[in-house]
């Protein structure tokens, strides 16, 4: 068995300088994702959401989930502060939702969305295409962002068929038959 090779600093596959968080964005951005609100409930006992696409699944056994937040999100501490969270997958026709959650401190977010309490009390968006309810198992760092590993205690998707909402290139997307 041979172990992978560890590049430093120093090796010349490490010239080239570094890559500017603006080049970085957009290249990442040619990546594909799905969309979702990631829940939880705030110290207040408020509801609290953001719009994320950097989740993604981590194991199957046992089943693991990650979600990495930006450090200031208010999110994150609730998610902290409760230890559980909901990660609710929009759908096509949920764009609405995606660009409501992903204002920053905007006090309405709530407004006229159809939610409920789930297993561990955070919030689940109603008609979405999947929702996975979690504990908070893990808290790793991730730069800018905090890397949060939650185990999936309950997941429920929808019985239609309706298309996933996907961001691609710095607008949604839809997937082409």
């Amino acid at each position: 068995m041979t172990t992978p090779a560890t590049l430093t600093s120093t090796d010349p596959r490490m010239a080239g300088g570094d890559v500017s968080p603006a080049d970085f964005r957009h290249a990442i951005g040619h990546f594909a994702t799905g969309v979702t609100v990631v829940t939880s409930v705030g110290i207040d006992g408020e509801p609290v959401g953001t719009t994320a696409n950097a989740v993604s699944s981590l194991s199957l056994d046992p089943p693991l989930i990650l979600v990495c937040f930006d450090r200031s999100s208010q999110t994150l501490e609730a998610v902290l502060s409760h230890g559980a969270f909901a990660v609710n997958v929009l759908g096509a026709r949920q764009q609405h939702l995606s660009a409501n959650f992903a204002r920053r401190g905007l006090a309405a977010a709530w407004d006229g969305v159809r939610h409920r309490r789930g297993q561990t009390g955070s919030p689940r968006l109603e008609d979405v295409i999947a929702s996975l309810e979690a504990t908070v198992e893990h808290r790793l760092d991730g730069g800018d962002h905090e890397i949060i590993v939650g185990r999936v205690r309950e997941v429920e998707t929808s019985g239609d068929d309706a298309a996933p909402l996907v961001f691609w290139r710095g607008t949604y997307a839809s997937l082409g038959s």
